[in-house]
């Protein structure tokens, strides 16, 4: 067999369920989506190839050697967990280190390639290249609606990664495929963030699991139960269907008082293969403490009162938020009490708005259409804004908004 044929055999044979390959040429038409999306505002709070555009988009900004790409997909949805009827939800994708795989098969292929006298190098999660773009211009899927890439037989439940090497492989044959009249991730999005013009990354619950800083009110009823990503995109794409239904996968339970309970090094420790803001412990607890006010579980009311003396104010801001939205008994007079005694202007802010949220619930939805309005200059179709919501989780002008792992 041909170098490229081994390679790709060798990758299938290592953790790829799909493998393609095209050429190292950039992506200009991308550069100028990414640049577009962050003038425009559409990149949120999205930084990494936003900030850098150029290296996103042209491996050879970092690989000048580079000739050729080979594009790695590996399918996780089998070994991932199912969204549990209670305590708290994360995508699919981050139940636990799914990239393992893919890194092992491009590490496999890397080190062939290097006995071979050839360069190569690894790019998995990685901000000097955007790994949709090749996946798209090899053939290997296109790019949905969702901004994720749609590959036969796999739909969106792919993770990608990328071998760089001046090795002459063979380009793979691109694709034509598209969603066509499909439009089904659109309304499935709980906070409006996709249309037919792409992804608002302000309006994305991934976006905002992954930032760092205090969590927009309006987006906060939208959380739901989620303390990191979100599939409800993936979940409604028609070509992931068939993979949803072999695969019987089984649910964990991740309670709240015990995400609630661990201190921050514990939480960082424990979920080390996610994107943490700063690597900072608390912003995990953010998440927790706004998906346990969502969830309205009694077991949590103890710990997110726990929460209200939290040495950050950060933490005490969103506790508050999180026991008024929980329905905890009291609510309203332990934040009277608390304000009292609170010296933080935010904390201060957060507990006026969580009395006006169970005191006056007419004054509080429109503080949260307000709050919307001047975040990302429109406001969500009626009686999106401050419902719960139900549970079930990218040339190329190719649209990089949608988060994984490192988009923040």
């Amino acid at each position: 067999m041909d170098l490229t044929e081994e390679m790709v055999t060798l990758a299938l044979g290592s953790g790829a369920d799909v493998v393609a390959v095209t050429d190292a040429a950039p992506f200009p038409e991308a550069k100028a989506t990414l640049r577009s999306h962050k003038k425009s505002g559409l990149s949120g709070p999205l930084r990494f190839t936003f900030d850098h555009p150029d290296e996103a988009t042209d491996v050879r900004a970092s690989f000048p050697w580079a000739k050729t790409l080979m594009v790695l997909g590996h399918d996780y949805l089998g070994a991932a967990t199912a969204p549990a009827e209670q305590g708290a939800l994360v995508g699919r994708f981050a139940t636990s280190d799914h990239y393992r795989p893919l890194r092992a098969a491009a590490g496999a292929v890397t080190a062939t390639l290097r006995k071979r006298h050839y360069r190569a190098d690894v790019l998995v999660d990685d901000n000097r290249l955007a790994d949709r773009l090749p996946a798209i211009r090899s053939g290997l899927g296109w790019q949905g609606r969702s901004t994720m890439v749609l590959v036969p037989g796999h739909g969106p439940w792919l993770l990608l990664g990328t071998v760089v090497t001046d090795a002459p492989l063979t380009p793979s044959t691109p694709s034509d495929r598209s969603c066509g009249t499909c439009t089904a991730c659109l309304p499935a999005c709980p906070t409006g963030a996709i249309s037919k013009e792409g992804l608002d990354a302000r309006r994305c619950l991934s976006t905002w699991l992954q930032t760092a800083g205090s969590m927009p009110l309006w987006i906060r009823p939208l959380v739901g139960r989620r303390i990191y990503g979100c599939d409800e995109c993936l979940v409604a794409c028609p070509p992931g269907f068939p993979r949803l239904r072999e695969e019987e996968q089984e649910s964990a339970t991740l309670s709240f008082p015990e995400l609630l309970a661990a201190s921050d090094e514990e939480l960082v420790d424990r979920f080390s293969h996610w994107y943490i803001p700063r690597r900072q412990g608390r912003y995990l607890r953010r998440n927790a403490l706004v998906a346990a006010g969502n969830s309205r579980e009694a077991s949590a009311w103890e710990q997110v009162e726990a929460h209200l003396g939290h040495r950050s104010s950060l933490i005490r801001g969103h506790a508050v938020w999180a026991l008024a939205r929980s329905g905890a008994p009291g609510a309203v007079v332990t934040l009277d009490s608390m304000l009292q005694t609170e010296t933080a202007p935010e904390v201060r802010d957060e507990i006026e708005t969580a009395l006006l949220m169970l005191e006056d619930p007419g004054r509080y939805r429109e503080l949260l259409i307000d709050d919307e309005q001047s975040r990302t200059g429109t406001r969500s179709a009626p009686g999106r804004v401050s419902e719960p919501v139900a549970q079930g989780h990218h040339g190329l002008g190719v649209d990089l908004t949608h988060p994984r792992l490192g988009d923040s």
